[in-house]
């Protein structure tokens, strides 16, 4: 049995990004007294791993629910049933989700139906479209209905959290976990440079090279927004002093369209996805970033890199409004036509580059472990 002085807190995570959010705070929260237990939904397996691996974490329930294909209802319903299942063995007292998972979601929902109160880690994102991101903006608003502590990236998300009348005191604005993940790697990384042998090889290959990092993943660019983009990738490639580096997502509505357009150029490399300290490094070697991922346009920022947020819309505004990202959408010339102004138009690459970043200091997780332990107080 838990007790006022060693509460029961369950971290609910299923993902890759999910996972490098949360360990710095899983490792901050361990660092209190409370009793500390971790739950995996493996809902992205072998990306999911590499990052446990890393940090160190090995979680006490693993659900394991992955399958090829398998369709959002059927992932929601398995989620529901077995996190549930989960609850009623731990008893938490506090169930901790973070951002807009299906897993965040439905961690959140299940602990509703037992009455556990929620913590929500970067709360208050939005993008004000449902459909952008898809199904995305939806599960982190599910979250945000049912937590009582909304842990907000920026002032942005928290005004957000206050026009959808959230009160006040439930809401905290402590910076990105992400930063302090990114801090923490690159550090490693720096004092031991084998913990990035991944991406190492095709570091050396293209020495010399305008690295561009891409990474694509997101559901709503699927089918004719991901051939635009790939088209893009192409053209971009064609350039003597570029090099695209692209660690290509698992899923086959990604894979397909990639290698279908861009199998076997020379200036573009193709790869699995990175372990998080490789890409840390492929994030600090690259000139600029192009992405439709949440996370990337956080992190890079914090090494000052541009980054072109291949989306229609964003969740994060406050990086376009700083300046550190601009919106290109899935369209081809728009993509092409602004990778080449960093790469041909110096003041506007270090207008980007420079630009502050508005997404934390490194101190989230401790910020937000301290609030959490409090509350049982």
């Amino acid at each position: 049995m838990s007790s006022p002085a060693r509460p029961r807190i369950l971290v609910v995570f299923g993902t890759r990004p999910e996972a490098i959010k949360l360990f710095p705070l899983v490792h901050a929260l361990r660092r209190t007294a409370a009793d500390v237990r971790v739950c995996v939904t493996a809902q992205h397996r072998e990306m999911l791993d590499q990052v446990l691996e890393i940090a160190k974490i090995t979680p006490d329930y693993d659900l394991d629910l992955m399958l090829p294909n398998q369709s959002l209802d059927a992932l929601t319903a398995r989620l529901l049933t077995e996190l549930g299942r989960v609850l009623d063995t731990d008893k938490p007292d506090r169930v901790i989700v973070q951002g807009d998972t299906a897993t965040a979601m439905a961690g959140a929902l299940t602990a509703y139906y037992r009455k556990i109160p929620v913590s929500h880690v970067e709360a208050g994102l939005r993008s004000g479209n449902i459909y952008h991101p898809w199904p995305e903006e939806v599960n982190r608003k599910v979250v945000g209905s049912i937590a009582d502590q909304h842990f907000a990236p920026t002032e942005t998300s928290r005004d957000a959290l206050l026009a959808e009348n959230v009160p006040a005191d439930r809401i905290h604005v402590t910076g990105n976990t992400v930063i302090d993940a990114l801090i923490e790697t690159r550090a490693r990384v720096d004092s031991d440079a084998s913990l990035a042998a991944a991406i190492a090889p095709i570091a050396a290959k293209y020495a010399g090279k305008r690295i561009v990092a891409v990474t694509t993943h997101r559901r709503e660019n699927f089918g004719g927004g991901l051939k635009s983009v790939a088209q893009a990738v192409r053209r971009i490639a064609r350039r003597p002093d570029v090099a695209v580096i692209f660690p290509v997502h698992p899923n086959p509505n990604v894979r397909g369209p990639m290698a279908e357009v861009l199998a076997g150029l020379d200036n573009v490399a193709m790869i699995d996805p990175l372990d998080y300290p490789s890409f840390v490094r492929l994030l600090s070697l690259c000139d600029f970033v192009m992405t439709d991922s949440g996370g990337v346009q956080e992190e890079a920022p914090a090494l000052a890199k541009p980054v072109l947020v291949m989306r229609e819309t964003t969740e994060r505004p406050e990086g376009v409004t700083a300046g550190t990202a601009k919106l290109v959408g899935s369209d081809e010339e728009l993509i092409v036509t602004e990778a080449s102004r960093l790469l041909d138009d110096s003041a506007a690459y270090e207008a980007m580059a420079r630009a502050h970043n508005p997404f934390g200091d490194g101190k989230s997780s401790e910020r937000i472990a301290r609030i959490v332990v409090e509350s049982f107080a």
